[in-house]
């Protein structure tokens, strides 16, 4: 695939392993990936109260026989209006992990889809002179990428990371730290030729 420089001209072509991503795309792999990772944000705070934790006194109401009426221990009995819930969801973490192979296989998937859409730029560096928001919206104008975008690097440089960060749907990311959800949830990715590289070792 070819390569570029800040001024969005191509200036050269990068070698792609043909058995990393000339495949088929696994759908499958993407959306399992995709969907342990959004589990894995789920903040899973969720609480209702059981019958040990409502308000209430712990009387027995009326005698166990004799009265006629139903035998109740409690008023927080769950069977009763404004009682304890039974079986109601707690606090809990939504996260699982999923085989190494399978996670691979879905990055590998996700990065094969965007290069056949065309929606993968590669560049040398990735860098600004400052931090500044503005000059981030230059480098990214100048490179063609508009909307939602993923900018790899194998050490993201810290002066990009700060300037890119009020520029809303724009990410940066090391190599090692990108999922196959990163990916399909960009518009555009734009990798270095050293992270691209690196990929490729890791999936291979």
């Amino acid at each position: 695939m070819t390569s570029s420089i800040p001024d969005n001209e191509k200036v050269g072509s990068v070698d792609l392993s043909d058995e990393l991503f000339g495949g088929r795309v696994k759908t499958d792999l993407i959306h399992e990936s995709v969907v342990r990772a959004n589990a894995a944000d789920r903040r899973g705070t969720h609480a209702t109260k059981t019958r040990a934790m409502v308000s209430g006194s712990g009387k027995k109401p009326w005698r166990q026989k004799g009265t006629g009426r139903a035998r109740v221990g409690e008023i927080r009995n769950p069977l009763w209006r404004k009682g304890g819930t039974v079986f109601g969801p707690q606090p809990r973490s939504y996260e699982y992990q999923l085989p190494k192979k399978v996670e691979k296989g879905a990055l590998r998937a996700a990065l094969t889809q965007k290069l056949r859409d065309g929606e993968v730029t590669v560049v040398d560096a990735l860098s600004v002179a400052e931090i500044k928001t503005k000059a981030a919206v230059e480098m990214l104008r100048r490179l063609g990428v508009d909307g939602k975008a993923l900018l790899v690097d194998v050490k993201p440089e810290d002066k990009l990371s700060l300037s890119v960060r009020n520029i809303e749907g724009v990410r940066v990311l090391a190599s090692n730290r990108v999922s196959a959800r990163d990916i399909v949830n960009s518009r555009r990715v734009v990798l270095t030729r050293a992270a691209i590289e690196k990929l490729q070792e890791a999936l291979g």
